[in-house]
């Protein structure tokens, strides 16, 4: 057929032939290289033509190995198995729209060969997990992260899930950005609060209207417990949820089997120590958060410290107990 493409573009086309066509697993001969490029380029060239090209490919450095069965491109940028844990990242996160995780994972897909779609089918199921509906949490991200970098200040809603299972504009907010983190499968600004004076965070994922705004920022170092900046490893080992408030010293009694999910939880900054013949461990964290943890590993912690936390669990647990025995006398 009539070339419908400049030969001189027959090297970069044999590239894109062996990214994706080939593999370790999946040679190709010259002869297959020259009927792909007349039918995917309309590029008509002659076998010995097609061997000098990847000789040209193999002296700029592409790793391109041949063998009596072929030529394939033996290495990637990234390595099938690092692309299945980062698609298994883009599949978890609940900031990620489903369809915009479909458009992620065929653009991962695109950095191995044909055949590694074919090891990845969960791909078409991104409906079936549990995803954010709010398409501009990208956008979000972009504008925040602009105002990070500009020193600028932000307006924006907040919104919760309704019954209905709809957001629903719950308050509007003006904020200093200091930082975006990721947690419990959900981006988070971390911020301060013109109103309330404290470093708050909010899911990225339920802020709608943002923009930026002119009103003046507040200092990180002018905040309680960050005058010396964000400290990484005891802001995440201090929130295993995302509250608002000051962390302070959390000390507890751990049964045995799950001391591995208080350090799953809190890192190895946690320390334990023996008394009355069992295990106590102390974290610094925030005590909202802590007290909704401890509420999920009722079965094995039991909160000491700070009294006040103690006996705030003591009560919900009181609350709940009635509220059970009410329900079975109904």
């Amino acid at each position: 057929m009539e070339s419908l493409e400049p030969k001189k573009l027959a090297l970069i086309r044999i590239l894109q032939i062996l990214e994706k066509h080939s593999d370790r697993d999946h040679h190709l001969k010259q002869e297959e290289i020259a009927e792909l490029l007349d039918r995917d380029f309309g590029i008509v060239v002659e076998r010995k033509a097609i061997g000098r090209n990847l000789s040209l490919l193999k002296e700029a450095g592409y790793d391109i190995e041949s063998d009596r069965k072929g030529s394939w491109l033996d290495s990637r940028l990234f390595e099938d198995a690092e692309l299945r844990m980062l698609i298994d990242g883009v599949m978890s996160g609940r900031h990620v729209t489903a369809a915009y995780t479909k458009q992620l994972i065929d653009k991962l897909c695109s950095l191995s060969s044909k055949y590694f779609r074919a090891h990845v089918k969960y791909v078409y199921s991104a409906e079936e997990w549990n995803k954010t509906e709010n398409k501009a949490v990208f956008y979000n991200i972009d504008l925040a992260d602009e105002a990070i970098e500009s020193g600028k200040s932000l307006e924006f809603d907040y919104n919760k899930y309704g019954t209905d299972g709809k957001l629903h504009k719950t308050a509007s907010h003006t904020v200093t950005p200091y930082q975006m983190l990721l947690r419990n499968r959900h981006y988070y600004l971390m911020c301060g609060h013109a109103k309330w004076r404290d470093v708050v965070f909010y899911r990225m994922d339920r802020i709608t209207n943002i923009r930026l705004s002119d009103e003046p920022v507040i200092p990180l170092n002018t905040m309680p417990g960050y005058e010396k900046g964000i400290n990484y490893q005891t802001l995440t080992s201090a929130l295993p949820y995302m509250f608002s408030g000051r962390p302070e010293r959390v000390e507890f009694f751990v049964e045995k089997y799950a001391v591995d999910d208080v350090v799953d939880w809190f890192g190895k900054g946690v320390t334990f120590r023996e008394k009355e013949g069992r295990i106590l461990a102390s974290v610094v964290a925030n005590a909202q958060a802590m007290e909704y943890w401890a509420m999920q590993y009722l079965n094995a912690v039991e909160v000491i410290s700070p009294l006040s936390l103690r006996e705030k669990i003591a009560a919900n647990l009181a609350a709940g107990a009635e509220k059970y025995a009410r329900g079975k006398e109904e």
